[in-house]
């Protein structure tokens, strides 16, 4: 290829040898991408609203409505924490970056870059959390010491594993030779592990992302003045009134994110301490499970003692786990029974193994469509619940004409926005609820049902945002108006360059040629990454866009000319305020046009081949980066550092990324014609290797499942739980102390049933978690010597009945009287009915169209048959 030599620096970066073996950072692509993004999302979140609140009025002492009080009352831990939080949302978006290039046998140099940028970011995440939440020498010190008792267990874990490698080496070796059963049992178990593994990351994830969130905002909120002798600004409130139980919280909730975090160190480092998995000894599995279960205990302890004021509430949320566990486990009585329905069952799935490996193709599809309706569905579920119970505006601290206390200031000031708001996220969240319930029933996945109703959950997302996050009707049109504009960009861009790729190639077919009978799985694994990045770029910019930095004016005040539920910022540093603004629109809706492009396989095929995708991918990046760099500091020194470190590293990326992709294709296009024929061997173990996968597939797909249901309610819950709708009193007097949470003093049945649901719904699925943990720990022969599990129906009743808890929680939370909130439950109706409706017309269409292809057969014209169902099949994919 002429004019493509590569510079000899660039080699260091790719394999010398192409048959290396992949890595575990490959292996957990997805779910360290996932890692990426979340803590991208919680230190963009953090660093637009730091810890220690914002100023809500100016002050004679020279602060200003919207700065960080934290700036004015303590610098350096300011300074200390921006910096690293800063630095650990650039390396999220480095790491996002790396792992899109990352491909099977990346060389050392380019995974030691990634393993680098982990650490650090990992690192920076602590340190963060550390100046973060620490507001007193106890909690400093007590950091200190959780975080030094964490260094030494994981210097424990590796020296204990490296001793018993060497004392039983045999433990290394597993001797195959005649002995087939054994190693389709090793490899049925090596895929097992795998699935295992992804499932405790992503566990982990989950408990590392909450607790960082909790730990900078704990519950009861921050001072908003100085008190001499009794209080600073910016200092938990809860510090001051219930100092023991804030220390418990503190403990409980920062021994969650560290144990969260030696999990994940343990299970992306895993090669470090593998042992044979016939080996007896399993240190680093214990420490694994132990460290999971430690983090699940800590989150349920800070809950307990941050979710309330007094004793007796407390011990009511803990109690709830028995009430839960007794719904689960009342039908015990019909174990037997069970048991014998699962082994029929699975008599069934062995007779009907040779059925389903003819559908392994279109099984494999249904199982990536499933995979992205439930990320989609879940993400969805959480910034709804979450707007819904925090409604953009704020809500009143005093009460006045109209209005009182906590109730939403757009329900007085904007009442018709705020209806039209309310009912559009509302309905995402319900149909997200609904889609989740519906996701194990492979009729509706087949028939593009669900796909079609998720596009439906974005359509309510985008309607809801373009209404919360502005206040005139101009902006809310130009804000949908950017989806549209990408859109039409990526629909130019595929029609342009696929029409010069026809041209310069004769038939257009360079890439699929270079790419063989991998070309579509290839496009398929950038789609998941793309999916991934969209779906929680599209979270994170959601949330920011209906709550900005500096919050909101809580009334109104005619000398000064500002208005009650009116963003500060956008009085105070009005430019600042639309660079954020329009930023962050920018990329919320980049995204969603991603998802929207990315869930069409005839679109995102030909937008990922010319890059299409991929520059909407970088302008949400650019703009995520840019809304970062306006809104997390009101000081313009500071942003431009900030803007400028992430531009930096963000260059050095894409430089990297052009790099790697010019001497990878420089690679393929030499290596076109070395024969790729396999032996009967390798033949016959990758078949074996299937297998054994193949069996386990389903039961890890479920496992996944309800994990996945069960960190959404955990989630949300934890964190609405500590901060409750209707916010939190500022001051003491008229019978309420600082810090307790206002629904409770102005309407406590409403609040007792936001609580007691709410309550039930994290217990619920924190009991689910628990379960599956206890299902892949524990396992037991049956009379056939077969491996027996727990079975997963304590699981699915545990996580519907956390499902119904957490809708009549967002019913009890997001309203102030009981017409809406039944208004919420009833949107289940027509919800259910369009899902119905969209299954009975494809059912129909369906049917007409086997019908066709029958008659085409019965008139002796297969060919045009067969070219009739192919262009089925491609327009439903």
């Amino acid at each position: 290829m002429a004019g493509s030599e590569v510079p000899s620096w660039w080699q260091l970066l790719l394999p010398q040898d192409r048959n290396v073996t992949k890595s575990t950072e490959y292996d957990l692509k997805k779910y360290l991408l996932l890692l990426a993004t979340l803590v991208a999302t919680v230190t963009y979140a953090a660093g637009l609203n730091l810890p220690g609140g914002s100023w809500q009025e100016d002050t004679p002492g020279g602060q200003v409505a919207g700065d960080s009080i934290l700036r004015d009352t303590n610098y350096r831990r300011y300074i200390v924490f921006y910096c690293f939080n800063a630095i650990s949302f650039a390396a999220s978006l480095v790491v996002g970056l790396l792992l899109l290039v990352l491909r099977k046998g990346t060389a050392v140099y380019l995974l030691l870059v990634l393993q680098t940028v982990m650490v650090l970011d990992l690192l920076c995440l602590v340190g963060a959390y550390a100046a973060g939440s620490s507001h007193d020498s106890f909690t400093t010190l007590c950091g200190i010491a959780v975080l030094v008792s964490a260094v030494s267990a994981y210097a424990t874990v590796v020296f204990l594993s490296v001793v018993l490698v060497r004392i039983r080496p045999t433990l290394r070796r597993v001797s195959t030779v005649g002995r087939d059963d054994e190693a389709d049992k090793l490899k049925a178990k090596k895929a097992l592990a795998g699935s295992e593994r992804e499932i405790l990351l992503v566990l982990a994830i989950f408990a590392a992302t909450i607790a960082y969130v909790a730990g900078l905002n704990p519950p009861g909120g921050f001072w908003r003045s100085t008190e001499e002798g009794h209080h600073t600004a910016g200092d938990p409130v809860l510090q001051a009134l219930h100092p023991r139980r804030y220390r418990f919280f503190f403990v409980c909730n920062t021994t969650a994110f560290i144990a969260s975090l030696l999990a994940i160190m343990l299970i992306v480092d895993r090669k470090k301490f593998r042992l044979n998995i016939k080996g007896s000894t399993r240190v680093p599995y214990v420490a694994l499970y132990v460290c999971i279960l430690t983090a699940l205990l800590g989150l349920g302890a800070a809950y307990a003692a941050g979710s309330c004021r007094d004793s007796k509430h407390t011990i009511y949320v803990l109690c709830l786990v028995a009430p839960v566990v007794a719904c689960i486990f009342v039908p015990k009585i019909l174990i037997d029974k069970d048991n014998i329905t699962d082994r029929n069952e699975s008599n069934l799935n062995i007779t009907n193994d040779n059925q389903r490996d003819d559908e392994n193709g279109h099984n494999d599809l249904l199982d990536k469509t499933r995979e992205c309706v439930q990320l989609l569905a879940a993400l969805a579920a959480t910034i709804a619940y979450q707007a819904g119970v925090d409604p953009p505006g704020g809500v009143w601290s005093e009460k006045g004409a109209g209005h009182s206390v906590g109730d939403p200031i757009l329900l007085t000031t904007h009442h018709g926005r705020f209806e039209v708001f309310f009912y559009f996220n509302s309905a995402a969240f319900v149909a997200s609820l609904v889609i989740m319930a519906m996701l194990q029933k492979e009729s509706l996945l087949r028939l593009h049902v669900l796909e079609k109703a998720i596009i439906l959950d974005l359509f309510a997302l985008v309607g809801a945002y373009a209404t919360g996050s502005c206040r005139d009707t101009s902006t809310s049109i130009y804000t949908v108006a950017m989806a549209g504009a990408v859109l039409i960009y990526v629909v130019i861009h595929i029609v342009f360059f696929t029409t010069a790729e026809h041209s310069g190639n004769g038939n257009g077919n360079g890439n699929r040629n270079r790419n063989g009978k991998g070309g579509h799985q290839e496009l398929d694994e950038y789609r998941e990454v793309l999916l991934l990045l969209a779906i929680l770029a599209a979270t994170l910019t959601y949330q920011a866009g209906l709550t900005p930095p500096g919050g909101f004016w809580e009334k109104d005040d005619d000398r000064s000319g500002h208005r009650a539920g009116f963003p500060v910022l956008q009085d105070k540093y009005p430019r600042r305020y639309k660079a954020f603004f329009y930023c962050n629109a920018a990329s919320f809706m980049a995204s969603v046009a991603l998802i929207l492009l990315l869930l069409n396989a005839n679109l995102y095929r030909p937008g990922i081949r010319c890059y299409a995708l991929y520059v909407c991918m970088v302008a949400g990046m650019f703009g995520l980066m840019a809304a970062y760099a306006a809104g997390s500091s009101l000081h313009l020194r500071t942003s431009i550092i900030s803007l400028a470190l992430v531009i930096a590293v963000f260059a050095a990326l894409v430089c990297l990324a052009i790099g790697l992709y010019h001497v990878s294709n420089k690679r393929y296009s030499d290596g076109d014609d070395e024969p790729t024929a396999q032996g009967e061997d390798e033949e016959e173990e990758r078949k074996a290797m299937a297998m054994a996968k193949a069996k386990a597939k389903k039961d890890n797909m479920m496992l996944e499942y309800l994990m996945l249901v069960g960190i959404l309610g955990a989630s949300v819950t934890y964190l609405t739980g500590l901060k409750p709708p209707g916010g939190l009193w500022r001051e003491d007097g008229d019978g309420h102390s600082a810090g307790n949470p206002v629904l409770y003093d102005i309407s406590k049945p409403r609040y007792n049933a936001f609580f007691y649901s709410n309550s039930t719904s994290f217990m619920a699925s924190i009991v689910v978690m628990a379960l599956l943990l206890r299902r892949m720990m524990l396992q037991w022969p049956d009379v056939h010597g077969r491996l027996r599990r727990m079975p997963l129906w304590p699981m699915h009743t545990a996580m519907f009945l956390g499902m119904v808890a957490l809708l009549v929680a967002y019913a009890a939370g997001s309203a102030r009287d009981a017409c809406t909130s039944w208004k919420v439950i009833v949107l289940l109706v027509p919800i259910v009915g369009f899902v119905m409706c969209l299954f009975a017309f494809n059912k129909k269409k369906q049917e007409v169209q086997a019908q066709t292809i029958q008659i085409l057969h019965m008139s002796a014209r297969p060919d045009v048959a067969c070219l009739e169902l192919g262009s089925q099949v491609g327009g439903d994919l």
